[in-house]
């Protein structure tokens, strides 16, 4: 599964607010810090913000800060937030078309292929949900530079 620029940045972006105690920080500083595209970044922002994920702080001392503590995000909140709740696969029905549609019986059940797919899907989106941004923030603080490196960044 291919996933969009996006989502990774959101990931660093939120875990980066958190490391200075969660914000506000503008997003051009956010974009910065990682050398990053400003405006894509504030794009990435904003449907984080419409997800419930981040806050904008308006005027000169604004930016984004975390709407919710890491404990409360999810990976496939972040995922969402950036690609959408779309389903990934998406079916066409393929077996009644072409050759083997004209030469085949109506399908009277579930497309196999789609029902696999579904089910892949579902443990993918499963994994994500179970798995918070304070359980990688855990991992990060393993690295106490990590914490000074991002504070030094956005100060």
């Amino acid at each position: 599964m291919r996933m969009a620029k996006g989502v990774e940045w959101a990931l660093h972006t939120l875990l980066n607010l958190d490391m200075i105690g969660g914000g506000p920080v503008g997003s051009a500083q956010l974009a910065e810090a990682h050398g990053l595209s400003a405006s894509y970044l504030n794009k990435q922002l904003q449907q984080l913000a419409r997800a419930g994920l981040v806050v904008s702080v308006p005027g000169p001392r604004g930016g984004f800060r975390l709407a919710r503590p890491l404990e409360a995000i999810s990976l496939l909140d972040v995922v969402e937030a950036i690609e959408g709740g779309a389903e990934a696969f998406q079916c066409t029905e393929i077996r009644c078309s072409g050759r083997i549609g004209e030469l085949s019986p109506p399908p009277t059940g579930t497309c196999a292929v789609n029902a696999a797919m579904r089910r892949a899907e579902e443990a993918w989106r499963q994994a994500l949900a179970a798995q918070h941004l304070s359980g990688i923030r855990t991992e990060l603080d393993s690295s106490p530079m990590v914490r000074q490196v991002v504070r030094t960044a956005l100060s």
